[in-house]
């Protein structure tokens, strides 16, 4: 038997290539868009890949299931409760999919989604009992999959199936079953996910909290409290996996003349910066959105542009190969497939023309900073806004702080008025970032983004208002 993880930091999504590799033979369990790793893992193995799964329609990021079948020729298998519209093969409640000396058993586990599923995995050379089980977005480490994500008003429901499937499928396995989640830290599919990518069901049974003993309605309500905000493009996500995602084929470098580059920023084109901020700061393109090439990229990118906009790529001076294919994957992932090319000619080449360049950008300050803004008299002062869960503000927050969560922020931005200093805060200065970017990009005079968030503002000792 042979299991490889594949794992995406920043959206923290979880894949796995399992299979026997003395029948040749291996599926791929909820393929990331992109699809190389698999090809070459397989490949080394002697494997071939004759099963694509999902455990459930994703809702985070867009889904490699229908590129991967185009490549190998693959079945697609989800549940038949999903409402998949591209072509599937059905699966059920006790399914069994061999692959030579592997068994994988399905488990219907609602809660999640309606049609999630969890495939036990049994070694039977070794045993004919489960030795893993991938679980997808049901249990992850020290958590378990949110319900909110097919829609608010389907969530108590969703939690209430999510207690009978703790109940009657996790809880009665062997405490001895390795359970490897399709999602680990970064991820905002649950609420507070570990960082170590595999567990056992002996060790989730006894320490994660999600799985104490509780009364039906008790679970219902903490598995719905607290939740962290939806990832951006929620909906666009699921319906492109609902449908099946267009197969992105071979990605390679498209270079772009500036004077191409102007015909397609003339017809609504935008411009993603994705050098480091120090040489955005120096230098750029009036209205170019910057957020750096970095594992945060597919998370920020759809709280700063709308999925269906054509986009043309600025990228680090660099392996242009290497950069230009890490950004248009990690668009893809989120379902953002309209990357135009990338500007080939420098932005001495762009001013050599006689066309605009400005400086400067958003100021990253620390709390200690933000604190002596806000006691000063002179017009200086900064709007505070948090950008954080209601949950999290009420907790405290910055004296005089508005709350404009992240996911709320492209719709409200109107609310603000773009002469005024406005500071943005998180908990630790990451979501604040992609906040920061968006105000930018709208043309906000002065935009403060506070290094640290809440969490060092408490450090050092400043007071918070509840």
């Amino acid at each position: 038997m042979y299991l490889e993880q594949f794992f995406i930091d920043g959206l923290g999504c979880a894949s796995y290539l399992v299979g026997c590799e003395g029948a040749g033979v291996a599926a791929v369990v909820d393929p990331d868009r992109d699809v190389r790793k698999y090809l070459t893992a397989a490949a080394a193995r002697g494997l071939t890949i004759s099963h694509i799964i999902e455990t459930h329609l994703h809702a985070d990021h867009v889904s490699g299931n229908v590129e991967l079948q185009a490549r190998t020729g693959a079945d697609i298998y989800v549940h038949e409760g999903a409402g998949a519209e591209f072509e599937h093969k059905p699966l059920r409640e006790g399914d069994a999919i061999e692959l030579g000396n592997v068994r994988l058993t399905v488990r219907h586990t609602p809660g999640h989604t309606p049609e999630s599923i969890t495939l036990l995995v049994t070694d039977l050379t070794r045993a004919r009992e489960p030795w893993m089980a991938l679980t997808g977005d049901t249990l992850f480490v020290g958590d378990i999959g949110r319900p909110d994500l097919v829609g608010l008003d389907a969530a108590r429901g969703l939690a209430s199936q999510m207690y009978d499937t703790i109940q009657e499928e996790l809880l009665p396995l062997p405490d001895g079953v390795m359970v490897f989640p399709g999602h680990g830290a970064g991820s905002l599919c649950g609420k507070s996910i570990g960082a170590v990518r595999s567990t056992t069901i002996g060790f989730e049974r006894h320490n994660n909290p999600a799985l104490s003993p509780r009364e039906r309605e008790a679970f219902v309500a903490f598995a719905v409290a607290e939740l962290p905000e939806q990832p951006a493009n929620v909906r666009r996500i699921k319906a492109q996996n609902r449908r099946g995602p267009r197969p992105l084929g071979e990605v390679t470098p498209r270079p772009l003349t500036i004077q191409t580059a102007i015909g397609y920023f003339q017809s609504g084109a935008a411009l993603l910066d994705l050098r480091d901020k120090a040489s955005f700061k120096a230098n750029h393109i009036p209205g170019a959105v910057h957020l750096e090439l970095d594992d945060q990229l597919s998370n920020r990118i759809g709280f700063v542009l709308p999925p269906d906009v054509p986009v043309i790529l600025l990228l680090p001076e660099s392996d242009e190969a290497d950069d230009y294919a890490h950004a248009v994957y990690a668009l893809a992932r989120v379902g953002y497939d309209s990357v135009v090319g990338y500007l080939a000619e420098s932005l001495a080449v762009w001013q050599a023309y006689g066309l605009p360049l400005t400086a400067g950008d958003v100021q990253d300050i620390t709390p200690t900073d933000l604190n002596a803004l806000l006691e000063t008299g002179n017009g200086h002062r900064p709007l505070v806004v948090d950008v954080r869960e209601a949950w999290e503000f009420a907790q405290g927050h910055v004296p005089g702080a508005r709350l404009i969560s992240l996911g709320e922020l492209a719709g409200r931005v109107g609310e603000l008025d773009t002469t005024t200093p406005v500071a943005l805060i998180c908990a630790t200065g990451s979501r604040s970032q992609s906040a920061a970017a968006l105000l930018g990009q709208k043309g906000f005079e002065t935009v403060y983004n506070v290094l640290g968030g809440t969490m060092r503002w408490v450090q050092n000792g400043l007071p918070l208002e509840r």
